[in-house]
């Protein structure tokens, strides 16, 4: 199977996933996390830094529970531009008032994963 290129928007999503994962983390070990979302060390740290850019759905609704973050929450956050029109970053779940660990029903299209 031929994979093709990621376009600039999709290695942006991935660089925007990656650092909302890191902050939601906190200090949090990766060892632990990825252990409590049943995935290896290293697809969390590659996906935290940016390497895999599309990760697996199931991988990202794994991490995000574990993280007690919202799918939908999470989808509205990689999909808005890195800063907010003031130019401050939200935080993780933050834009509409919305807590990020409040749990709303899955919306998200599943070829955006």
């Amino acid at each position: 199977m031929v994979r093709l290129p990621l376009t600039p928007a999709e290695v942006e999503r991935g660089r925007r996933l990656g650092a909302l994962l890191r902050r939601a983390r906190g200090e949090r070990s990766i060892l632990e996390t990825a252990l409590d979302a049943r995935v290896s060390p290293e697809t969390l740290r590659k996906i935290e830094s940016g390497r895999v850019a599309t990760p697996a759905f199931p991988t990202i609704a794994a991490i995000a529970d574990v993280l007690g973050l919202s799918l939908d929450a999470l989808w509205a956050e990689i999909s808005q531009p890195d800063a907010d029109a003031d130019g401050r970053e939200g935080a993780p779940g933050q834009r509409g008032g919305r807590s990020a660990s409040r749990r709303r029903s899955l919306s998200l299209p599943g070829s955006a994963w």
